[in-house]
């Protein structure tokens, strides 16, 4: 009988009703009719593969405009070419995220509360000075205007026309349709969405004398936002971790002048666990016909990946120490080809990579141990794998409706997976996938069992446990299987051959 696998991450508040785990795996349908093997199958997320390394970190912002791209390392901001060379333009303030914007020449750094302009004309990077500046926690960009909003005020302001670096004392309005503070902007489609804690206005450009901005009658939400750096553009639609009166940490999609939630309730179980939550970061990007909404909480060292292809959800996540912890991207940007991210703890640059499987840390074998080098310093890690990327599936031995509660004899498991990936020599030259399994809803575990998933060229290794024992207890199981090795992981289903019982 075919084990359902597949899917994506689903671990319910009682993981006796469900301990769907999926972490650095991601699921792709297949079309039907198409002639797939099975209507889906599990990828391996992307690898980080170092394009360079400014500063000192942690990397804040990332923007691309006329052919650079541009990093906010720490307290600098530098400047970047395509061939990866880098140059300081200037110092900033702020630990946080940062927002960044451009109108064609200049460049707009919102670091909360201050604000700098780069002119890519006249090469000068200074802090916006003028006095009737009044900080800004987000930016975007609309007709030519840079638009803000002020640090905790119901109030935004636009610069003026193609220059950032001058404010008008009367060039403000507010969001006034609930009596919240504005959290955090965007625009999109031409438009200015204000969210506040509470409640969304959607403004446009009305070209009126005074002020050009005007509120768009209707468009008033009483749904607002919980962190101003989760608010991200993708697929036609913005993505924000949401907040009202009645709480919070279900995250939502733009639906014209109105939302839809795409979290569910495990994922917002999760999330609303976490305590605090308004740090969480957000960011988006498309890689192989898949859009992304990636979303970090760094105060709980977690990271979340909705899918809007499949509209599931999995875990990003890094290894280190023998424990997950958050994806170490920070923020993206398509540059060179590229999506591009920055690193939460350092300066380095890395691209997504499908066809990369590590986080490009050397290895060392010394004394006996095998240690990990990052940027040259040793990470002592308390599994000797020797990849920071470790891959991880638990699932229902049985789908859902059929258990009836007898035991059962179970007696293999084969995964249906693309074997004959081993690399040529080094770690992942004989590629193991580790399985172990829960007989009491996933509260405790057997020991793990390893089996090859074969050397370069064996396309024909059988991926196969047996001998797997009896479902005592809860006459329920639930299966994982993890790795570590840098290689690539394709997983297509899982057979098992189970025996009911009588009892």
């Amino acid at each position: 009988m075919k084990t359902p696998i597949l899917g994506g991450a689903y671990v319910a508040r009682s993981i006796n009703a469900a301990d769907n785990r999926l972490v650095n795996l991601f699921p792709e349908a297949v079309p039907e009719g198409s002639g797939g093997k099975e209507g889906g199958f599990l990828s391996r997320c992307p690898g980080l593969v170092v394009q360079t390394t400014v500063g000192s970190g942690p990397i804040r912002g990332l923007w691309q405009y006329n052919g650079y791209a541009y990093a906010v390392s720490g307290t600098e901001v530098y400047k970047i070419t395509s061939a990866y060379v880098a140059t300081k333009l200037g110092d900033v303030t702020g630990t946080g995220p940062v927002s960044m914007v451009d109108n064609g020449t200049q460049l707009f750094i919102a670091c909360n509360p201050d604000a700098y302009i780069y002119n890519d004309s006249t090469t000068v990077f200074a802090q916006i000075t003028d006095i009737d500046f009044p900080g800004a926690v987000t930016v975007g960009y609309l007709d030519g205007y840079f638009v803000f909003n002020e640090p905790d005020s119901q109030k935004f302001w636009v610069t003026s026309l193609l220059d950032g670096t001058s404010v008008d004392p009367l060039d403000f309005a507010s969001a006034e349709g609930y009596p919240d503070d504005i959290v955090s902007l965007n625009v999109n489609h031409r438009e200015i969405w204000l969210f506040g804690n509470n409640s969304i206005e959607v403004w446009y450009n009305a070209g009126t004398p005074d002020f050009p901005m005007a509120r768009i009658q209707g468009a008033f939400m009483e749904l607002g936002c919980e962190a101003a750096y989760s608010v991200a553009k993708l697929d036609n639609a913005l993505y924000w971790l949401g907040s009202d009166a009645r709480g919070r940490g279900m995250v939502y999609r733009s639906n014209g002048y109105n939302f839809t939630r795409v979290s569910t309730h495990a994922i917002e179980y999760e999330i609303q666990s976490y305590g605090d939550i308004s740090d969480a970061i957000g960011y988006t990007y498309q890689q192989a016909g898949h859009a992304f909404y990636v979303l970090t909480f760094p105060g709980a060292n977690k990271t979340w990946c909705y899918d809007v292809a499949t509209q599931l959800w999995h875990e990003r996540a890094s290894f280190q120490n023998g424990q997950f912890g958050r994806h170490r991207s920070n923020c993206q940007m398509a540059y060179n080809n590229h999506v591009v991210v920055g690193d939460y703890q350092n300066g380095n640059l890395y691209a997504f990579d499908l066809d990369s499987f590590t986080t490009e840390f050397a290895l060392l074998l010394e004394s006996g141990s095998l240690l990990l080098l990052e940027n040259g310093d040793p990470i002592t890690l308390e599994s000797t794998s020797g990849s920071l990327d470790k891959w991880l599936r638990s699932w229902r031995a049985l789908a859902t409706g059929t258990n009836n509660l007898k035991r059962t004899a179970q007696h293999s498991l084969q995964l249906d997976c693309e074997a004959g990936v081993g690399l040529t020599s080094g770690q992942g030259s004989d590629p193991q996938v580790l399985l172990r399994w829960s007989d009491d809803g996933g509260h405790t575990w057997s020991n793990y069992h390893s089996r090859t998933m074969g050397a370069t060229g064996e396309y024909g290794q059988r991926v196969i446990w047996r001998r797997l024992g009896m479902t005592e207890k809860l006459r329920d199981r639930v299966y994982e299987v993890t790795g570590t090795d840098p290689v690539k992981i394709v997983i297509m289903g899982a057979e098992l051959f189970v025996t009911p019982t009588s009892a």
